[in-house]
Parts: C-alpha cells; structure tokens; sequence
C-alpha cells in the first residue's frame, strides 16, 4: 500500500498496488471476476477515461475504439427525487432498466443522491437527515474540524418490497414529497443498449451530450522503463515493486497531464523542479519515444470502462504496452477522486500493473 501526502483537514487518500496476471479476454465473454476487472466494476461514477499507448500503435486502436464504436452519451436532466421514483420513469428505469443517476453537490458539505444498479444513496446534512425521519447512518470521519455532521441513507429499490403501499417505500415517498422535494440537476446514463420505446425521461426536457474523443498523437517524450525488473518478481520483493509502481505511475500521469517534464526536449534547471524520468537497465529502453493519448470526459458506466480496456487489448499486439486510467467524480475539494489505472507492461502479454487510489468518504 502507498501513501500519497496528505491533504490539509482531509484524511490521505490511499493507493493499492498489484501485479499479477491474467487470461486473454474475449470480448464476447466479458470478465467480472477478479483484477483488474472487478475493481473496474467497482468504480461506479467515472467522470474521465484515458488511454495510453505507443504512437505506432495508435492508429489500429483509433480505428477500434472510436471509428467503429459510435461515441457514449449521457443526459443531464433537472428531477425531484420524487420524481425518479413515480409513476414509468420509477418502472422502466430503476424496475426494469440499469441506469446511473448522480445529483451536483459535494457529498462532504451539501445533499447529494446517486443511484446505481438499483441502489439508492442520499448523503445528507443533519437537519435534512431529521427532518427527514429515514433510517441512515454517519457519514465520513468522526472528529474532522470544521465540518457539521454528514448521514448516509440508503436504498436497495429493486427490492420486491420497494413498492407503493409497502411501508418502507412509503417512508421514503413521503420524505421526498416533503422534506427531499427542491429539484436538482442529474447526470443520467443508460447502462443498457436500448431506451423504452415512450421514453420516460423525455417529459424532464433532458440535454443530451456526446462524449467524443481526443486525440494527442505524436508526444515526444523522455522513455520509463515499463517493464517490471525480473529480480524484483522473482525475489518477491515488495519495497522494490512499490518504489517501481510509485515512480512508473508518476511518469503516466505526467503524460495524461501533458506536462513538459516528460517531454524529450525538456531541460528545465533542476532547482525549480527535481523530478526526472526513472532510467532503467534494459538497454533495448530507448530514450526518447513517441506516445498518444485518447482520453473520453463526461459519465460513463464501469462497463463501459471495461469495454475499453478489453477492446484495446484485443486490437493491440499481444507484446505491445497500454495503460488506461479511469477517475471517479470529486467528492469534496478540487482532485478528492477515486482512481483505477491499469498498465500491460512491454513484451509481457497476461502481465498487468494495477493500481486503486481510494478516497476516504
């Protein structure tokens, strides 16, 4: 496990990092099990997906994840929560269907909902939490300066007893019509291939968006040793895999931020900044490199995160490298995001890096 610095008044957050190997994935027999996949599914809310791959590469990948694909969508649609549980939109959508719903607001300070694979989660205040009268627990650390008592309620609405007349579902009808009742604003995303044919969501007036692709192409940069050091996976040596890990996820995540400190022509005077890309002891490790990156912003499923991932490697040469990062929505301050970061290290078909960055609630 890494540490990342800490915060001020926030706790760390906190990074796990695994090597391991897989078996070659088929994209009709989608993998749910195990890593790197089941952690993938397990981030609900991606906000931004990115892809890395060498420049030569990069054309056939193009070719397979955004010419052939046509491009995710997602809505955003302003609703009571009362309204996502009457009437066709409760039953076509949350009953029938698997949408994705998640309200503004930052889930340490204001009122926030989201609602995933029919699971219903209200962070509240401690006045609206009372008012309320529903049954929750507390929310987020205990003894944190400065910030008011948070609750967390949840919901499980696919439940046979989540229904009108039922007295839980009641409760919670009730509370929206009078305590839970100011509209807010919703990212919703369709898991499903296909919408019902009178669509429920159109009467909210939603705004659809199309999250296109861009593309860098072309990126000269200072070259990282990929590769894992043989001595490190046979000795089993944990210290040495964790200083690798650390200093390979640094290098990627200065590529997805463009920074000027991997380019190949950067010579920036060391007393304004002391990073330097890690050298290794593969001398068939060139220097320099050119890198592309295709990055997705908007609301996306974490099947859909996987289908990336699994199309990439598919249309990949088995010896070639890819590394594909997804980031969850911010939950408080500017950068509070859960991460998953994947890594298929040069000449290592079935091999993987995986790292999970999780933010404390």
């Amino acid at each position: 496990m890494l540490s990342l610095p800490t915060p001020s008044v926030y706790q760390a957050p906190k990074c796990f990092v695994t090597y391991g190997t897989m078996a070659h994935v088929e994209p009709k027999q989608l993998p749910t099990k195990g890593k790197p996949w089941a952690p993938i599914l397990g981030q609900g809310f991606n906000h931004k997906v990115e892809l890395i791959l060498p420049q030569e590469c990069c054309e056939v990948v193009h070719q397979k994840l955004v010419m052939d694909v046509a491009a995710p969508t997602f809505h955003r649609v302003i609703m009571t929560l009362g309204q996502v549980l009457d009437g066709a939109f409760f039953n076509e959508y949350i009953k029938r269907g698997n949408i994705l719903m998640f309200s503004e607001g930052r889930t340490t300070v204001e009122n926030v909902f989201s609602l995933r694979e029919g699971l219903l989660t209200m962070y509240l205040d401690k006045e609206t939490y009372e008012r309320a009268g529903l049954v929750g627990k507390p929310h987020g650390v205990k003894g944190k300066r400065g910030l008011k008592p948070r609750w967390v309620v949840s919901y499980q609405l696919r439940d046979p007893s989540m229904l009108h007349g039922k007295k839980g579902f009641d409760r919670l009808v009730y509370a929206c019509k009078n305590v839970l009742n100011t509209p807010v604003t919703w990212l919703f995303c369709n898991a499903a291939t296909t919408a019902p044919s009178a669509d429920p969501l159109d009467q909210y007036f939603p705004t659809r968006y199309t999250c296109e692709p861009a593309l860098v192409s072309d990126m000269h940069v200072q070259t990282a040793p990929l590769a894992i050091p043989n001595e490190v996976i046979q000795n089993g040596d944990r210290p040495d895999l964790e200083d690798f890990a650390t200093e390979t996820y640094e290098w990627l995540s200065l590529i997805r931020l463009r920074s000027p400190r991997v380019d190949a022509e950067d010579n920036i005077d060391p007393y304004l900044s002391r990073y330097r890309v890690p050298s290794g002891t593969d001398a068939d490790t060139p220097a320099h490199s050119k890198v592309c990156k295709i990055t997705w912003q908007g609301f996306f499923t974490s099947d859909w995160v996987r289908s990336v991932l699994i199309n990439a490697l598919v249309a990949l040469p088995s010896r070639a490298w890819v590394s594909l990062s997804a980031t969850s929505f911010s939950k408080g301050m500017a950068g509070d995001s859960s991460e998953v970061a994947f890594l298929r290290p040069p000449s290592s078909p079935g091999h993987y890096l995986f790292w999970e960055i999780k933010c404390d609630d």
